[in-house]
């Protein structure tokens, strides 16, 4: 760990991955700007706690109005900064605005509940409540794959609550949320109140020692042993990525499970925490299956993101579509079969769609954050379910069938955040609870839910 003494104010150059333009540049945080931090702590608590129910769904309403306003332009700088195609990165925009509104009706109806403490008889001359209150100073720390929706999954609940922030982008995709932050301080939020930092891991090992009362993290599991390492004592939030599954039965309905698994692998390049990887297929369909997928998978236009007919971008950087290739080339030579895609140009990764895949590929132990799926076969249900509980972590899995009994089975069995029925694992809705399952799993997005986590229960007794 560098002394903070040395840390010093770097530039560093944001480009786009498709044509290796530049984007623009953003500062690294100094040793005064971390300071900075420190000695405003207090202030920028009390500017947002101080603020009104009323006031901050008027800043978070405010803030949705603005980047609906400037739908364009905000899909746009998603498109350059992070290769996700302009069709795609639109919804983002659309999403990101729903996700604050609903921060905003959340703020207004944030309330605790009244305590029965005459249920008990120590408890017979007395009556009282709980209120949720804000936790305080909270750090942010979001990624590339949705930089400006996952930036307001943060911010929303936050504001909702009157918690301060602190937050750090991906420097790969950090404009978008910087104009969200202005966006909001424009709306009324405190300028101190919300704040936006840059730097590398040895710059954020000093900000995690300050006296956060939050860290937030959407990342990685090593992203998270680092932060948890130098943060110390603190409440953690952390989505740390998933593997997902997704059943097809033999009754299920092939004209909506194929396009619905076509989209759910290679939505975003893939670079999705809830995106399909493996398809496991019931044997009885598996050719059937295998033929229309691969059709639907070859129709996909790979190119230009700002190009409305574009399905697949590039992905983040050549480094990481490099390693999708190195994936791919190292389960072919344990015996996998390549069937369609798999070939790179620069940053762009073409969808790849494999089978005969062992076990011990990364592309089926790890999260492959890329276009490349897997078509499994099964024999029977509980092979199935055993198929897709093979995992270190899980967020999202999904299962197309239309018996009844099969579905309410798999939502019980498998072991996932969240169970998606006649849909992929990559179905999400703002609102709802959000987070892991297994290995790394710490808390809940989805407004109310972070709200939950972002605040700390006060009782308030009275004894007559």
């Amino acid at each position: 760990m560098l002394g903070i003494e040395n840390i010093k104010s770097t530039m560093i150059s944001v480009t786009n991955s498709y044509d290796n333009s530049e984007i623009g540049n953003i500062t690294t945080a100094s040793a005064q700007d971390i300071k900075d931090v420190a000695d405003g702590m207090d202030a920028a608590n009390k500017a947002m706690a101080n603020l009104t129910k009323f006031e901050r769904a008027q800043i978070l309403e405010g803030a949705a109005a603005r980047v609906e306003d400037s739908l364009e332009d905000y899909a746009s700088m998603i498109t350059r900064e992070a290769g996700k195609v302009i069709t795609q990165a639109r919804s983002e925009v659309k999403r990101c605005c729903n996700t604050l509104r609903l921060s905003a009706h959340a703020a207004l109806s944030l309330h605790g509940e009244t305590i029965p403490f005459d249920a008990f008889p120590s408890g017979r001359e007395r009556m009282g409540y709980f209120t949720r209150d804000p936790l305080g100073a909270i750090l942010a720390i979001t990624p590339f794959n949705d930089p400006l929706n996952l930036v307001a999954h943060k911010l929303g609940p936050a504001i909702a609550v009157g918690n301060s922030v602190l937050l750090k982008p991906a420097s790969t995709t950090p404009f978008s949320a910087m104009r969200l932050v202005d966006d909001l301080h424009k709306a009324g939020c405190p300028k101190i109140g919300i704040k936006v930092m840059h730097g590398t891991p040895d710059v954020f090992e000093h900000v995690l020692a300050l006296p956060f009362r939050m860290v937030t993290l959407t990342g990685g599991m090593r992203a998270a042993e680092a932060i948890i390492r130098a943060g110390g004592v603190k409440k953690y939030a952390m989505d740390l990525g998933g593997n997902a599954s997704v059943i097809v039965m033999n009754d299920a309905d092939l004209t909506e499970a194929i396009p619905g698994c076509v989209s759910g692998a290679f939505w975003a390049q893939g670079q999705n925490c809830v995106g399909v990887q493996r398809i496991l297929i019931h044997r009885d369909i598996f050719d059937e299956f295998e033929s229309g997928f691969l059709e639907g998978t070859r129709k996909l236009v790979v190119g230009d993101p700002l190009l409305s007919i574009t399905d697949i971008g590039p992905m983040i950087s050549k480094r990481e579509a490099k390693r999708a290739e190195d994936w791919v080339n190292e389960a072919v030579a344990v015996g996998a079969t390549l069937l369609a895609g798999g070939q790179r140009e620069g940053a762009v990764f073409t969808p790849a769609v494999l089978k005969n895949i062992s076990k011990s590929s990364k592309v089926w132990c790890q999260e492959v954050f890329a276009p490349i799926v897997s078509l499994v076969p099964f024999d029977t249900f509980d092979q199935a379910i055993d198929l897709a509980n093979d995992s270190e972590v899980s967020l999202h899995m999904g299962i197309y069938t239309s018996n009844l009994d099969l579905a309410l089975q798999a939502s019980k069995r498998l072991e996932a955040g969240g169970v998606m029925i006649n849909e992929t694992s990559d179905y999400r809705f703002d609102g709802m609870p959000f987070g892991g399952y297994k290995k790394g799993s710490m808390g809940r997005e989805g407004i109310k839910f972070s709200i939950e986590e972002m605040s700390q229960p006060k009782t308030v007794c009275f004894s007559r």
